[in-house]
C-alpha cells in the first residue's frame, strides 16, 4: 500500500454495497461523503468505531480513509477503503518525543507525503465530502485547511493533564496553562472555525473548558473504550482460596521498544512470584499487539525459569495460537487475539503502553506503571499518564518496588473504589462510537 493513491476518478466511485459495505464499487445513490483523517495505530482505531457505527445506520455515509501514520492495516481489515498515499515512517508517529526522530522521518519523505495528503483531502472537500479528523492538531489542521465541513475527536490532549478533578490548575503545570487551555490558541481557532460543526474531546472536564471559548464541543464519551465488551464468565465454580490472581501484562505495541519493555515486565513478574501479594497463585495475562513477533518474547521467559504448560480455564481464550507456561504453582499466558478478554478478566495490570493502560483504566481496574527507554513510553510520557489517568495509575521506579504497592492495592476496598469511580469520570461509558456517529449525522 506505500505510495499508493486512489485519484479523483476512483474517489467518486466510493459508494456503499447491498450489504452496507464501503466497497469501490460503480454508480450507487448519493449519501454523504466521510473521509477519516487519523494520525495513529490508536486514532485509526477510534476512527474505525465510529466508523463502523455509521456504516449501521439507514443514512450511512460513503466512508472513506486517510492515515496521516502509518499504512492503515486497520482500515483495510475492516473493508475502509484509503484514498491517498500512505508510507510507514522510522519514528512510527512519536515525533514529538524526539527531535532527531523528526529529523528521520523528514528524511523518509515526511514532508512530501503530508503535501501530498493534503491535495487529497482538498480534492475530496471539492468533490462535495466532509471529513471526520481523530487525533491532534495534524489531522485537524489538514481537514480546516481542506475546505470541507468537517468534526474532530480530541485524543491527544486533555486537562487532566494541567488540572485536578475540580478542574484547578496544578500549580506545577501553570506553564503548560498559560492560555486557559491545554489546547493552544490556534488549536481552538482550528475548532471554533464554522466549517467545524462539532468537537469531541476525550472527557467531560475537557469538554467544559473548551465551551468557555464557544467552541462547538460534546461530551459524548470516548471511543477507546468501545470493543472491549466481551462475554461474561463466572468464577463461582472455582474454589476462592483456587481463584488465581490475574496480572495483565502491557508491553506495549511498538518493536523494538516492547521487547525492551517486556524484559522489565517479566523482571517486575518475577518479584511478584517471590513475594506474591496475596495468597492465591499469579496468573500473569501477557496481552501482545498482533503486529509484534511473539517469538521474540519467548527467550526472556526461559531465562527466567519459566517453562510450558497447559493454558487455563480462566478468563476463557479463543486465541488458538495462545501459548501457556508454568513456574512453580504460576502461570503466564501469551496471546495475540483475546485482547479484551485478557483486559475484563485481569485483577490489575502492570503496564509500559499508552492507549492499553487507558482503556485498563477505563474499565475500573489499578495500574503500575515502570517507565522505559523510549522512544514512547519514556520517564516523562510515564508521568504525564499518570496526570491523565490520576489515582487509577501508580508509577513505580523500579520493579523490586512492585509487590508491597500491589499488596496495599489489593488489601484496601476503598482504594479499589475509588479507583473503579475515577475510571468511568477519565474515560467514559461504552457507546460512545455510536454516539458520536448519530452526532455526526445531525451536524456534517
Amino acid at each position: 500500500m506505500e505510495g499508493a493513491i486512489i485519484m479523483k476518478e476512483e474517489i467518486d466511485r466510493v459508494n456503499l454495497s447491498p450489504d452496507g459495505h464501503n466497497k469501490l464499487c460503480g454508480s450507487a445513490e448519493r449519501f454523504m461523503k466521510l473521509l477519516c483523517l487519523s494520525n495513529g495505530h490508536g486514532e485509526d482505531a477510534i476512527a474505525i468505531q465510529i466508523a463502523q457505527a455509521l456504516r449501521h445506520h439507514p443514512q450511512a455515509p460513503e466512508i472513506a480513509a486517510l492515515p496521516i501514520v502509518g499504512t492503515g492495516h486497520a482500515y483495510q481489515a475492516a473493508d475502509i477503503p484509503i484514498i491517498g498515499p500512505v508510507k510507514a515512517m522510522p519514528s512510527g508517529g512519536f515525533i514529538y518525543m524526539d527531535s532527531r526522530q523528526l529529523w528521520q522521518d523528514v528524511q523518509g519523505g515526511l514532508l512530501g507525503l503530508t503535501l501530498a495528503q493534503i491535495r487529497v483531502a482538498r480534492r475530496w472537500a471539492k468533490d462535495g465530502g466532509t471529513i471526520l479528523a481523530v487525533g491532534d492538531i495534524v489531522p485537524l489542521a489538514i481537514a480546516a485547511f481542506s475546505g470541507a465541513t468537517y468534526g474532530f475527536v480530541g485524543t491527544a490532549k486533555s486537562e487532566y493533564y494541567i488540572r485536578d478533578d475540580r478542574g484547578q490548575l496544578l500549580k506545577s503545570r501553570r506553564g503548560e496553562g498559560w492560555s486557559g487551555s491545554v489546547y493552544l490558541p490556534w488549536e481552538r481557532w482550528l475548532m471554533g472555525r464554522s466549517p467545524c460543526r462539532a468537537v469531541y474531546p476525550r472527557d467531560g472536564l475537557t469538554t467544559t473548558i473548551l465551551k468557555r471559548y464557544k467552541i462547538k464541543a460534546h461530551n459524548l464519551g470516548n471511543p477507546m473504550m468501545d470493543g472491549l465488551v466481551v462475554p461474561r464468565y463466572t468464577q463461582s465454580a472455582i474454589p476462592e482460596d483456587q481463584r488465581p490472581l490475574m496480572v495483565l501484562l502491557l508491553p506495549g505495541s511498538r518493536p523494538p521498544e516492547a521487547q525492551s519493555n517486556w524484559q522489565t515486565l517479566i523482571t517486575t513478574a518475577q518479584e511478584l512470584c517471590r513475594t506474591p501479594p496475596t495468597p492465591a497463585p499469579l496468573l500473569f495475562l501477557a496481552a501482545l499487539a498482533p503486529g509484534l513477533d511473539a517469538a521474540d518474547f519467548l527467550p526472556t521467559l526461559t531465562q527466567y525459569g519459566w517453562r510450558s504448560g497447559p493454558l487455563p480455564s480462566v478468563p476463557p481464550l479463543t486465541d488458538p495460537e495462545a501459548q501457556g507456561f508454568q513456574q512453580g504453582d504460576h502461570r503466564l499466558v501469551i496471546t495475540q487475539r483475546d485482547y479484551a478478554a485478557c483486559l475484563n478478566g485481569a485483577d490489575m495490570a502492570i503496564a509500559m503502553a499508552g492507549t492499553a493502560t487507558e482503556q485498563f483504566v477505563g474499565l475500573g481496574k489499578p495500574v503500575i506503571t515502570l517507565p522505559g527507554t523510549g522512544p514512547q513510553f519514556t520517564p516523562q510520557f510515564a508521568e504525564a499518564q499518570t496526570r491523565l489517568l490520576g489515582v487509577s495509575v501508580t508509577l513505580l521506579k523500579q520493579p523490586q518496588d512492585v509487590p508491597k504497592i500491589c499488596q496495599s492495592l489489593l488489601g484496601n476496598p476503598d482504594t479499589l473504589q475509588i479507583i473503579a469511580e475515577n475510571g468511568d469520570r477519565r474515560m467514559g461509558q461504552l457507546g460512545a462510537a455510536a454516539r458520536i456517529a448519530d452526532h455526526l449525522l445531525t451536524v456534517l
